[in-house]
């Protein structure tokens, strides 16, 4: 994952060509600084050892909040941790409270335990640099600069931006969307749609209701513009003799072939920004919970790190099919022909699965509803659990999704007819159809160990598979 800014590279070429010396010195500079810290995250990845990748278990997206003072050097000084009280620095209770409110977003929309889905700690820097025109997700945390006042103002006062730069973690430990091209400029995309998410939900605001637009708080008094981008209307945030005008399209008869900015993430981004805008609008009410669960399906499902705009569009139709209905993908699909995507064909989220009789068989999507058992034994008890794969973790999601078009499965279990005493599972569901019984010596110990899992209701502890023909109560 690159470094991911929220101020694109095309503005700041914009600013260094102003003609205004001081304007055109901060913006080389900050180029020069974004520059570096691209070079150092190819380098080091993600940052681990600065405690900044995950928190203790239970505590949930613990915020923490450090102090540059002016420097450079991360993470800075801790100057406000979860649960204390607000410090009268600006910077850091607006840091501080839109860590809060994107953390609080996805836990009681998605359901997601902070970005990772398992309470990864959530740290902010602040004061970065001096005047320091930029906002950034470095791979492990936030860091925010004060800007200089006369572009922008200090970049904290976006609670749009903190969601999105918040996202670009999301994707990271998710879908990966590579950086480039049309899957980097998704990657973008995925970042303004849950960005303008969160505001829009702190603010309890229906789709019709929104502005649409990402960093309208940061332009500075005197500059003309309304944003860094607009998704609604791609190409009108901005249109001023210093900053250019904004060059984002909004249909791909106008798709930007360029090698800059990573063959123009920040730039084609308006193309699905816009596809979003259409389908929520239509849809109605409040954009996070159709449409937005939507995009959740897609990027939490089987997407490919390359994924192109064709293809995430099937994807997006598909998850829309799978979790509502025919009309509802209908209407996504009327969005993306509304920006010229055409939706790939053959597109599904785990690819077609075989009966053996060569049939396709439909796919399992979060929806599917699977039933497991864990019957046998001396005592003959059986433990039961139905679930839809949604509702578990990623990992378990992703691996029971693929056990269910596995065709090894029935080959389990026609390998060992059952003995008495003798543990067995079953896993049933209607897509695909399925309804085996597996003798549990059969299965791989990792396979055991997830359907305990699930069975126990998803907690911590499997229970231990006993040996294979041992007396069991």
């Amino acid at each position: 994952m690159s470094h991911c800014a929220i101020v694109p590279p095309h503005l700041l070429d914009a600013l260094a060509a102003s003609g205004d010396p001081e304007l055109a010195a901060r913006a080389r500079h900050v180029r020069a600084v974004d520059a570096e810290l691209r070079r150092a995250r190819r380098t080091r990845g993600a940052l681990p050892d600065e405690g900044t990748a995950a928190a203790a278990p239970g505590v949930g997206g613990a915020r923490s909040v450090h102090d540059a003072n002016g420097e450079q050097q991360l993470p800075g000084d801790l100057v406000r941790g979860e649960g204390d009280p607000a410090t009268g620095d600006a910077a850091v209770d607006e840091a501080y409270d839109g860590l809060g409110a994107t953390r609080d977003f996805w836990r009681s929309v998605y359901g997601r335990d902070s970005l990772d889905g398992r309470g990864m700690g959530l740290v902010g820097t602040v004061h970065y640099g001096q005047q320091y025109d930029n906002a950034f997700w470095d791979g492990s945390q936030m860091v925010f600069g004060d800007g200089d006042g006369e572009i922008f103002t200090r970049f904290t006062a976006s609670l749009d931006v903190i969601g999105h730069e918040l996202a670009h973690g999301v994707t990271e430990l998710t879908s990966g969307l590579v950086y480039q091209g049309q899957s980097g400029a998704l990657n973008e995309h995925v970042s303004d749609v849950f960005g303008v998410l969160v505001k829009q939900h702190h603010l309890g605001q229906a789709a019709d209701a929104a502005d649409w637009l990402v960093g309208a708080e940061l332009l500075a008094p005197g500059v003309q513009g309304r944003a860094l981008r607009s998704m609604s209307e791609p190409g009108t945030a901005y249109d001023d003799p210093r900053m250019g005008k904004d060059p984002q399209p909004g249909h791909m008869d106008d798709f930007v072939v360029t090698s800059a900015d990573n063959g123009g993430v920040h730039i084609n981004s308006g193309i699905p920004n816009r596809a979003f805008y259409l389908l929520a609008t239509a849809l109605g009410g409040p954009a996070w919970e159709r449409a937005g669960q939507i995009w959740v399906d897609t990027i939490l499902g089987d997407i490919r790190a390359d994924c192109d705009f064709a293809r995430f569009a099937a994807l997006t139709v598909v998850a829309a099919r799978a979790r509502y209905d025919d009309e509802v993908a209908a209407q996504v699909l009327a969005a993306w022909q509304g920006v010229g995507v055409v939706p790939a064909e053959g597109e599904s989220p785990q690819g077609p699965a075989d009966d053996p009789a060569g049939e396709p068989q439909p796919a399992p999507t979060h929806r599917t509803e699977l039933t497991l058992t864990r019957s046998g034994g001396v005592a003959g008890l059986v433990r039961r659990r139905t679930v839809t794969l949604g509702e578990l973790p990623d990992d378990d999601r992703t691996a029971l999704a693929s056990l269910l078009t596995d065709p090894e499965l029935a080959a389990f279990a026609a390998a060992e007819p059952s003995r008495p005493d003798a543990f067995c599972y079953g896993l049933s569901c209607d897509r695909p159809p399925l309804d085996v019984q597996v003798p549990e010596p059969v299965l791989p110990p990792p396979t055991r160990a997830l359907l305990d899992r699930t069975i126990a209701a998803g907690g911590p502890q499997a229970e231990p598979p006993a040996e294979p023909g041992a007396g069991r109560s």
